[in-house]
């Protein structure tokens, strides 16, 4: 199934039924007065979490969805029908953004949990509504009342309580493959992994956690160099960062200079989330021999000015793997009774999480302005980032471009 996680809807709710005018006539009856109904209301979309989804490819190519229309109301009182409300099914996970406003309508983050994004039309009224002492025979209805319409961005961000960071190649896929049951896609060349892959380690009986591996970043990620930062977002749920090195790079690279890397497309993206726990992992022990391995880890330690905790590991021969495993299990229990008695540190945690979620909300809506940008046909945009420049708009024969010139 292809991997969609950002799509673009609008949405329609029904509009409401009109009032009907009509007056009682039957044989012996004379001046029967007014019968006529309300219509019915119209009907509301709802947005719902569905477990048993994970990807918005449902609304890849249907991007259009109405709620049916409230009957009209009838004789002899009768009122219509109400409009059947659309429930629209999304992973768990899932943001709704109106797209005019950017204003975030609701998160949809737990199995079952139902969200209305627009309201159906209110019913009109029959003329029934309207007689009185002095208004006997009216002839007044009024119409439905149209159901609200909205342009909305569905935006799926995986939950995981781990997640990986790294370049590519650094062993990503060969950690979650050998610690979980999870099977992506694993070669000897960059770029293998192209959507973020979920697998569920089990550490005992019933304990286990959820860790997500997403397509590796390179240097200038966060400038659109090859697979970008969209993925990153899904990273801003989890619990626990792990950033995977690579302690033995085929390409002779230097291993301080790819860890640099990850820290400052990371920093970039989001400073919120790089204040996320994240524990530095040195991959692919096995590769070099056992007497270097202190001076390596000094080396990119050293060159991170790193704090935390460091473990160093081989993914595909599993050396190291299973004490790691233990350890963030414990970190997750110990994280579960520290949120359950600790309401400062709670209110901590809830504060990096919005600030995590606005950051990168701004981050993808700079890369949608920027796609919009070139669609439009702007042959190049420089960000300058200086207050003393200005911008200018010059036509030419394949459409503007965007340049800066001093004041």
């Amino acid at each position: 199934m292809k991997f969609v996680d950002e799509v673009s809807i609008r949405v329609k709710a029904g509009d409401g039924g009109n009032g009907a005018m009509s007056f009682r006539r039957e044989k012996f009856i004379e001046n029967g007065g007014p019968n006529g109904g309300d219509g019915g209301d119209g009907g509301s979309i709802y947005m719902m979490a569905d477990e048993n989804l994970n990807t918005l490819v449902d609304y890849r190519y249907t991007r259009h969805f109405d709620a049916e229309r409230g009957s009209n109301g009838g004789s002899t009182d009768c009122t219509g029908k109400k409009g059947e409300d659309l429930i629209l099914r999304v992973p768990v996970g899932t943001t709704v953004i109106d797209s005019a406003t950017q204003e975030v309508i609701g998160d949809l983050t737990k199995a079952g949990q139902k969200l209305m994004v627009v309201q159906g039309g209110w019913h009109g009224l029959g003329n029934t509504r309207f007689k009185s002492s002095t208004n006997r025979a009216p002839r007044q209805t009024t119409p439905g009342k149209p159901g609200e319409q909205r342009d909305l961005k569905l935006e799926m961000k995986v939950l995981a309580d781990v997640g990986l960071l790294g370049l590519p190649n650094a062993g990503k896929s060969t950690f979650i493959r050998s610690v979980s049951a999870a099977k992506p896609k694993v070669a000897d060349y960059p770029f293998t992994t192209l959507v973020p892959n979920l697998g569920v380690v089990s550490v005992d009986r019933w304990k286990s956690f959820v860790i997500a591996d997403i397509p590796g970043l390179i240097e200038g990620a966060s400038d659109g160099a090859g697979l970008g930062i969209r993925f990153l977002k899904h990273l801003a749920r989890t619990r626990l960062l792990l950033h995977l090195v690579d302690m033995a790079p085929l390409d002779d690279s230097s291993a301080p200079d790819a860890a640099e890397v990850i820290v400052n497309e990371l920093i970039k993206f989001s400073p919120s989330l790089a204040e996320r726990d994240r524990w530095l992992v040195l991959n692919k022990c096995d590769q070099i021999l056992e007497e270097d391995h202190d001076e390596r880890v000094k080396e990119i330690v050293d060159r991170l000015e790193w704090t935390g905790p460091v473990y160093v590991i081989s993914a595909i021969a599993k050396i190291g793997t299973e004490r790691l495993c233990h350890d963030i299990m414990r970190y997750m229990e110990d994280r579960a009774d520290r949120l359950a008695n600790d309401p400062a540190y709670k209110e901590e945690l809830a504060d990096l999480d919005q600030r995590i979620e606005d950051e990168a909300r701004a981050q993808l809506q700079a890369l949608d302005d920027k796609r919009a940008l070139r669609r439009s046909g702007v042959k190049s945009v420089h960000d300058i980032g200086d207050d003393d420049w200005d911008e200018e708009d010059v036509d030419d024969e394949d459409g503007p471009e965007i340049i800066y010139v001093r004041d």
